[in-house]
């Protein structure tokens, strides 16, 4: 095992304790795909994480690594894929922790709604296998060229350049959302398969510069409906197509009752607001209450 191969293993590792990881395939996934083939030539810039202490001083955002090798980039850190506009490759942790939520097994097909330039696509394409088959959606042209180059030599990856809020229904069996909505599209829910499931983050705008805050919901369909949880707390630009500024108010002002942990279902069906309603609106429902099994 060449030096790299070691350190893209010991990568993997770490980021099998650090978020809990319980497949196997994904942790062989991460020591496997090159990520540095995603970042294009280094030297690399890092993101401090004191940026979010000191983000009136732009010369703190970021720290250069010392050359061009690509064994600095396996650590839990995030890489600058454009500085200048804040876009970064993703924290390796968390978004290892929403890939795990989905899931994935062989031959799944696989929806990846603001794939940036293609890492984690490549993550998860490892994971389905050559059986499987992952669309890739990006609306940032810039970004879905790359995308699009780096994952060319990727036979179950296909790149849309396009808004990932307002794409047509493709059937899948999971789709991960890298970025904020305040609602799941009907289209993300109706494409997904039996047993399918949807991470999404759902966010509220902030009145500042920072990114959307909010939670990661997990979605998964039934027979009898869709159960829903949320896992965990982020912070993540806004996915354009998935936004609506009355919602966005709604779900703040449910977000400061708390409860979310409550959350058990989400319904699609027309009812009246009623006291197990977490957040209650014309489109969706999250609800306190579970879904009654199928006999």
């Amino acid at each position: 095992m060449s030096e790299l191969d070691a350190k893209r293993q010991y990568y993997a590792e770490e980021l099998r304790a650090v978020a809990n990881l319980q497949s196997e395939a994904l942790v062989r996934a991460f020591a496997k795909v090159p990520r540095e083939h995603f970042l294009g030539p280094g030297p690399w810039q890092i993101l401090n994480p004191s940026h979010w202490i000191d983000d009136n001083n732009e010369a703190t955002y970021y720290r250069d690594t010392a050359d061009a090798d690509p064994k600095q980039l396996y650590h839990n850190i995030l890489v600058a894929i454009d500085a200048k506009r804040s876009l970064n490759n993703g924290q390796p942790s968390f978004v290892a922790t929403l890939i795990d939520s989905l899931e994935l097994n062989p031959g799944d097909r696989v929806l990846h709604i603001g794939c940036g330039t293609g890492y984690y696509s490549a993550i998860m394409a490892e994971v389905i296998g050559a059986d499987g088959h992952l669309i890739a959606v990006e609306v940032d042209s810039e970004l879905a060229v790359l995308a699009r180059s780096n994952l060319k030599n990727v036979s179950q990856v296909e790149v849309l350049e396009a808004d990932g809020g307002s794409i047509e229904s493709i059937p899948s069996d999971a789709i991960l959302v890298n970025a904020g909505a305040t609602h799941p599209r009907a289209t993300w829910l109706d494409s997904l398969r039996p047993g399918g499931r949807l991470i999404l983050p759902l966010t509220v705008s902030n009145d500042s510069d920072t990114p959307d805050s909010g939670q990661i919901l997990k979605v998964k369909s039934k027979p009898n409906g869709f159960t829903a949880s949320f896992i965990c707390p982020t912070m993540i630009f806004p996915c354009s197509g998935a936004r609506d500024p009355e919602l966005n108010d709604k779900l703040k002002a449910a977000f400061q009752r708390g409860d979310a942990n409550s959350v058990r279902s989400l319904r699609r069906h027309p009812h009246e607001a009623e006291v197990s309603c977490w957040f209650h609106n014309e489109y969706f429902c999250l609800s306190k209450t579970a879904i009654v099994p199928s006999s």
